[in-house]
Order: structure tokens, then C-alpha cells, then sequence
């Protein structure tokens, strides 16, 4: 392998944010409210927008795919989205919304050498992604390149995302944690308190159940916190899940990839500046290293 495990987790937090534009810039949020789908719900228009490339689909595959929302939330937004509007709406709002907001935000960024040479960097990692077994990759990469740097280098951050996404569900298997599960061990391992979990839509019953099966395996103590195990196990789906990215950046050599990491940095900064981005996720990334 070309790449450290560490460059691979590295370029993942990188494009994180840029990615993350779609589901929390204004005027990803505005284009959403004018195809009908409710703004002061945030979540009406991420599941749209996250499951339109996969098309007209229902509640399972969508809670299949996504993995760590809770079945009854996904159903909320998903069963009446394609009413709203078609999947091709939402996938053609999804990106003039991201090329809006990321041309506002990045100002000057946006036109500058660097950006552009970010942008074919990301590209050729991102068409270099195997997506057999990843389906949010697989529909993402299906799609038209968009024309612009700014947009190029938001859609393959998407595509080298889900395709770390993908693989991180495949890990989470392998180590036999399910999705509520899956959550829990992830908060008790440190990675964010159990509220910010919430966004996930488990009831307090689901969360208690899974602590108790994850007791009873020796990953929680009687207090609910991580034991050794847990901590072992938590370890063990990082690393896998950055072995299973690491084929894309095989594309690139260790000097590009450094050079898109610095190139990125402005881009990033801004990106998180604007306090659009919440501070802390489910991912366990904290934007406030982007201050630094």
C-alpha cells in the first residue's frame, strides 16, 4: 500500500466538509424548501438529496444503505420524498445548490491554480474507486461530472465519501456490531457524546438494548462504559474501515496527495469558518482541528 492508514484518514477528513456542503449550506437548504421539501426540517431535505442518486427507492433500501438511522425515521422522510419530487429533481438541485454555495464561500478560492489542480486530483482518485459491494458510491460515480473545479472536486469528495461510507458499514459487520449498536459502542468509545447520536432517531428503549447486548458481550461495563474490548473492537473497524479507502488513493502518488492536502486546507478553513458545519459528528470529526 502506497499510502499510511493515517494519509488515508487524513484525506477522508479533508473532503468531509466539502461533501458536507450539500446537507448544510443555505442554499442547499433554500433549493430543497422550493422543491417542496419542508426547511425547518433539515432531515426532509438530506435524505432527499443523499438517496436521490440511488433513485425512486423506498424506506428499506435507504435505512439498508445509510445504515445508522433508526428504521422509523428513515420512513418519515423517505416514504413521501419522491411525491415531492423525482430523484433527477433533486439530484440537478442538489448540485446547483453546492455550486452556489461553494462559489460564495470560496470566493477567489474557487478560480485559483491550486483548486483547479485540487479538483483533478480528487478526480482521478475518485474515478479510481472500485465500487462492487458500494452502492452509494457506485450511484454517485454513475453521474455526469459537473464542469466547474469547485463542483468537480465536491463530487468526487461525495463519491471517495460514500465509498468510505460503504466500507465502514462492511466493517461494522465484520465485527458484528449492527446499527444501534453500532452508534452506541462508537459514543462510549469517545468518538461524541451520546446526544449528538440522537440526530439518529433511536428511542431511548432501542439505545438501552443495545447497551445491554453490548454489555453482555463485554465491550460495556455495568456503568455503560467502554471496556478494553470496546476499545479494541472500536480500533479494529477504524483501521479496517481505512484499509477498505485506501484503494482509490493508490491512483495518486504520496507528493499529489500531499499536494492535494495543502491545496485543500484553504478550502476546508473556509468551509468550516462560515460555522455552518456543526463542531462535532457522528463521524467523530471535530472541525475545530480546521482552525489550527
Amino acid at each position: 500500500m502506497t499510502h499510511s492508514p493515517g494519509t488515508v484518514r487524513k484525506m477522508w477528513q479533508l473532503l468531509e466538509p466539502v461533501h458536507a456542503t450539500a446537507y448544510f449550506a443555505p442554499e442547499c437548504v433554500a433549493r430543497a424548501a422550493a422543491l417542496g421539501y419542508p426547511a425547518e426540517r433539515r432531515w426532509a431535505g438530506y435524505f432527499a438529496y443523499r438517496a436521490a442518486p440511488l433513485g425512486p427507492v423506498g424506506p428499506a433500501l435507504v435505512t439498508a444503505t445509510f445504515h445508522s438511522f433508526a428504521p422509523r425515521k428513515v420512513e418519515r422522510y423517505i416514504a413521501p420524498a419522491w411525491d415531492v419530487a423525482s430523484p433527477g429533481q433533486v439530484v440537478e438541485a442538489r448540485l446547483a445548490s453546492v455550486d452556489e454555495a461553494l462559489r460564495r464561500v470560496l470566493g477567489g478560492l474557487a478560480d485559483t491554480p491550486e483548486l483547479r489542480d485540487a479538483a483533478a486530483l480528487a478526480r482521478r482518485a475518485a474515478e479510481a474507486a472500485d465500487t462492487a459491494g458500494r452502492p452509494l458510491a457506485a450511484v454517485n460515480a454513475a453521474l455526469p461530472w459537473p464542469q466547474a473545479p469547485h463542483a468537480v472536486l465536491w463530487h468526487a469528495a461525495t463519491i471517495l465519501r460514500e465509498h468510505r461510507g460503504d466500507g465502514h458499514v462492511a466493517a461494522l459487520q465484520a465485527h458484528g456490531l449492527d446499527p444501534v449498536e453500532s452508534l452506541v459502542s462508537h459514543a462510549a468509545a469517545g468518538a461524541a457524546p451520546d446526544e449528538v447520536f440522537a440526530s439518529r432517531g433511536w428511542s431511548a428503549d432501542a439505545w438501552g438494548a443495545a447497551r445491554e447486548r453490548l454489555a453482555a458481550r463485554g465491550l460495556l461495563d455495568a456503568d455503560g462504559a467502554a471496556t478494553e474490548e470496546c476499545l479494541r473492537v472500536h480500533g479494529a473497524v477504524e483501521r479496517l474501515t481505512d484499509e477498505l479507502a485506501a484503494a482509490p488513493w493508490e491512483a495518486l502518488t504520496p507528493a499529489e496527495t500531499g499536494r492535494l492536502a495543502a491545496a485543500l486546507l484553504p478550502a476546508v478553513r473556509a468551509l468550516v469558518g462560515t460555522g455552518m458545519l456543526p463542531a462535532q459528528s457522528t463521524l467523530g470529526i471535530r472541525m475545530s482541528w480546521a482552525h489550527a
